[in-house]
């Protein structure tokens, strides 16, 4: 069992570096990111994965999930991409018949109130200044781990980009009430700190503390900066990413959680959430300085 998952794996790393392998044994997923990086003047030269089982279950399905890593040269420039894969894999008598990735967007997360409030609720100003270092070095530090001062969640996109707007000095605000404000307290939150759709209509709307305005464009984000993601287009936002670096072309990489990713391309068109139909919002974080 473990060796023929360990097989499959050098397989797909080999079919990942460029020009090698054959590529019709490529999947799909690998082939749209060696499409993607052509497109943007890039190889993979070098890929490794390492695995893990996670769980068996007496149907012979095996749980497991992978770290690759990618080094990925484009133009002169130089960086590892990483990501971890959620795969399962099925066997009939001792033989692999099936695996395929887990689609974590698949759990449910539409448990946010519909009637969500943002009016100025009285509260004193809440001033900042948002350092943007110190939010892309704690989404550098947990994108593939998880802080214990912090609840997990099943699908922790959105819980891991408001702990790295709040590591960069953005205050919480709106305690008790989960549909108002942007906050995290205990065993309690708001909507907005840990559901991308809120979180994308509290960027929209705040005007206290935490405050962020839209651009047209990827390429005027700066590190620090939100990417929010509406995968089918339907108008519902299903996914949120943090800006952590540039590639040659100046376009952001950006880290997140469900997939943990690192340096991960921001158009997120090798993913398996990806459809034609996505829609993007860009939000660049204001400071919030009163004199």
């Amino acid at each position: 069992m473990k060796k023929q998952l360990h097989n499959l794996l050098q397989s797909r790393v080999q079919q990942l570096v460029s020009n090698s392998g054959k590529r019709e044994l490529a999947n799909d997923k690998m082939i749209k990111k060696n499409e993607l990086l052509q497109k943007r003047s890039g190889q993979i030269v070098k890929a490794k994965a390492c695995g893990r089982i996670d769980q068996i279950s007496s149907e012979n399905e095996v749980w497991y999930h992978v770290h690759f890593q990618y080094l990925i040269k484009q133009k002169n420039f130089l960086y590892i991409e990483e990501e971890i894969e959620y795969r399962k894999g099925m066997f009939k008598d001792h033989l692999l018949i099936e695996d395929k990735e887990v689609y974590p967007f698949d759990v449910d997360e539409k448990v946010e109130e519909e009637d969500n409030h943002f009016e100025e609720i009285s509260e004193e100003r809440k001033s900042y200044y948002y350092n943007r270092l110190k939010a892309v070095q704690y989404a550098e530090k947990w994108w593939n781990s998880y802080n214990p001062a912090y609840k997990k969640f099943d699908v922790d996109c959105t819980n891991f980009i408001s702990q790295c707007l709040h590591a960069g000095g953005a205050p919480m605000r709106g305690y008790p009430n989960q549909g108002t404000g942007w906050w995290m307290r205990s065993n309690q939150w708001s909507y907005s700190w840990t559901v991308a759709n809120s979180l994308k209509r509290y960027l929209m709307n705040s005007k206290i503390g935490l405050q962020a305005k839209t651009v047209k464009s990827p390429m005027d984000l700066k590190l620090g900066d939100v990417i929010c993601y509406d995968f089918q287009g339907d108008g519902r936002f299903d996914h949120s990413t943090i800006v952590t670096g540039k590639d040659a072309n100046g376009e952001p990489l950006v880290n997140a959680h469900t997939t943990n990713s690192r340096l991960r391309y921001w158009s997120y068109e090798d993913s398996t959430a990806y459809t034609p139909n996505i829609r993007y919002m860009f939000f660049t974080i204001l400071d919030n300085e009163t004199t």
